[in-house]
């Protein structure tokens, strides 16, 4: 693998001069969660050029990649990354179109597509405000809060398969369920760009809006603390958070790693947390909710090892 990440190393500079490239560059800096070990290379394209070249030159060196946008999603193994991790958080292009529309390219903060829609008038984007990820993740996943989702306001999405090609898809084509979309039935398509769909409204009451759903979020949810949002996917019929204060874990720990005192739906690292720690924090919660009210917790962090 060593002489493969060196002729990858080499080959994508000689693609892309500009690109950065970083040896064993510690995942925590790059999540959430502030957990995860060292990736063998770590590549940042600045540019759709540069992010699809370097997906190919991966391909061609026979080098295995993890795509990465802000981190918010994932729990990465202390041993960290064998291969590449290649980082979107450049490629974050948005345009507003004329017809109530935005362009997001794959990096870009879902924060940032939301307050350039409300600079430019348009509502539905609200819901994204506040959630710490991008647009690829959030197609990805069918990212949502606030009875709001992905899948209520996109409109198609430009992708690359796994041989390079580029295609699109439209509508029901994304195959968007409840925190998936066809994405995670194709883990080897890169999402490149979405085009949002939204509506003509108010600068002014789309601002209080998201300015409401700002503070829920600061009264509410343990900010203060590096986390990955809200762990587990809410279960038919219950809240995972009542769950697990229910179940008397609210403030339980491993390590550093401790369900948040505030919100029982999130886990937290207070500071020097691994990813065992969080593992065995999730199997403790998966469990104990599992024994008491026999509900099945789903994870809804990806888990990387």
């Amino acid at each position: 693998m060593l002489n493969n990440i060196k002729g990858c190393a080499e080959a994508l500079r000689e693609t892309a001069p500009e690109i950065d490239i970083l040896i064993n560059e510690p995942m925590r800096r790059h999540t959430t969660f502030s957990i995860g070990g060292p990736a063998d290379l770590f590549i940042l394209p600045k540019t759709r050029r540069e992010l699809i070249g370097a997906l190919e030159v991966l391909r061609a060196q026979g080098v295995p990649m993890l795509l990465l946008g802000n981190g918010s999603n994932i729990l990465v193994s202390d041993e960290g990354v064998r291969g590449a991790v290649v980082c979107t958080s450049e490629v974050d292009e948005v345009r507003v179109g004329d017809d109530n529309t935005l362009t997001a390219e794959a990096g870009a903060l879902l924060s940032r597509i939301a307050r350039r829609a409300q600079r430019a008038g348009l509502t539905g984007a609200e819901f994204a405000g506040g959630i710490p990820g991008s647009l690829g993740g959030a197609v990805f996943m069918n990212a949502g809060a606030y009875d709001g989702q992905m899948a209520g306001i996109v409109e198609s999405t430009e992708y690359l398969d796994a041989e390079g090609n580029i295609h699109t898809l439209r509508g029901e084509e994304h195959g968007f369920g409840y925190r998936r979309s066809i994405f995670r039935d194709h883990p080897d398509w890169t999402v490149l760009r979405s085009v949002i769909r939204l509506q003509q409204g108010d600068s002014a009451a789309i601002l209080d809006k998201m300015n409401d759903f700002s503070q829920r979020r600061r009264d509410k949810q343990p900010l203060n603390f590096p986390s990955a949002g809200s762990t587990f996917k809410r279960p038919e019929g219950y809240f995972a958070g009542k769950l697990i204060e229910d179940a008397g874990l609210k403030g339980a720990s491993v390590g550093a790693a401790q369900v948040s005192e505030k919100h029982a739906g999130f886990l937290i690292n207070r500071g020097g947390a691994t990813c065992d720690d969080m593992l065995r924090l999730i199997e403790l919660v998966q469990e104990r909710v599992r024994e008491q009210f026999g509900v099945e917790l789903e994870c809804e962090v990806r888990i990387v090892r």
